[in-house]
């Protein structure tokens, strides 16, 4: 595969829609490849689903009084495509991210993995102004949500798929009871939320505080780091409750796509780890060091952690500013490595 580079685009003073009128190419691209991810089979899904699921979720978005409401329409405006409502609520990924303690900073880690395909070649990264500050946004264009994000001088943050939630129905059954209690939910997506932190919280302890009690919509875990020894967790949520395992003095925490608590693991009938292997990503995540995050590239990392459906490897360090990035398709590098300051200018 022929790799690319990573736009580099200054968002300050603009909104994502202006970064979808500049690269309508690139939305249009992710679109037309997560339609496709599984084959003519999925497109034939896609078209006759989507414009269901579309009204559904506009519907939602309506009702709950999204914040980003407006933003999402004028998408699907811009685009003109059915899947624009649909993809901005979708949560259906798998991560293994973390914070590593390297002398006196604590960076985080963070390895994104997705079915759809396209992710990784059209990634970028994009620098945000908001009422709180700036932050450096690893996104694409189109997606009101925020993912992974580094602002520097206050914090760095990701956000992981928690288990399913298990019902006794079967995986298909359990899927579609989750989604039916998340439409009847009036909290924030957690994509949602990790943006208005992001936007709003002018330090690590006021993001760890909105990420702990602000409701949402469906359970999620969340990865922090700040700019001091010490700063640094990882926040299993449920919708209205949280459960907080710091770094403290540790050499690490770390999450995948599984709850660590006995608290939220005990809960209800029991959950589903994500595929692919939540348990062997989180234990290979427990054996990085520190000093691992200051290669120049991401040649030391290997599967589990890298496998089949990654997207997208990050390092962010919010107290030296440096952030690093490489869009993969599957264990193929998709893009060429992104640093800052250099690539910021």
């Amino acid at each position: 595969m022929l790799k690319t580079s990573i736009p580099f685009v200054d968002l300050r003073g603009k909104t994502p829609i202006d970064l979808l009128r500049a690269y309508p190419d690139k939305a249009h691209a992710l679109v037309d490849a997560a339609c496709a991810t599984y084959g003519i089979w999925s497109k034939l899904g896609a078209k006759i689903a989507l414009p269901f699921t579309d009204r559904s979720s506009h519907a939602w978005l309506k009702r709950t009084r999204n914040p980003y409401l407006y933003e999402i329409e004028t998408f699907a405006e811009i685009l003109g495509v059915r899947g624009i409502y649909t993809f901005n609520i979708a949560y259906e990924w798998a991560c293994t991210s973390g914070v590593y303690r390297d002398e006196d900073r604590v960076p985080m880690l963070r390895v994104l993995d997705w079915p759809f395909p396209g992710l990784g070649k059209h990634v970028m990264v994009v620098q945000q102004k908001a009422k709180a500050g700036e932050f450096y946004n690893v996104t694409w264009p189109g997606v009101s949500g925020v993912f992974t994000a580094m602002a520097p001088g206050r914090f760095s943050a990701a956000l992981n798929e928690a288990p399913m939630r298990m019902h006794g129905l079967g995986c298909a059954g359990d899927w579609a009871k989750n989604r039916l209690l998340a439409r009847a939910n009036s909290g924030l997506p957690a994509a949602h939320l990790l943006r208005q932190v992001f936007e709003q919280a002018d330090s690590y302890e006021t993001a760890r505080a909105m990420l702990m009690r602000t409701s949402i919509t469906t359970p999620a875990i969340y990865i922090l780091s700040g700019t001091r020894p010490g700063q640094g967790c990882v926040i299993e949520r449920l919708e209205n409750t949280a459960e907080v395992i710091e770094l403290a003095a540790g050499q690490h925490v770390s999450a995948a796509n599984h709850f660590n608590s006995t608290r939220l693991s005990a809960t209800g009938k029991g959950w589903r780890p994500r595929e692919i292997d939540s348990l062997g990503r989180f234990q290979q995540s427990g054996n990085f060091h520190g000093y691992d995050l200051q290669a120049p590239d991401f040649n030391w990392l290997h599967g589990p952690v890298i496998n089949p459906l990654t997207r997208l490897c990050v390092i962010a360090d919010a107290a030296t500013s440096r952030l690093m990035v490489q869009g993969f398709e599957g264990m193929t590098q998709a893009t060429d490595v992104f640093s800052l300051p250099a690539n910021a200018g």
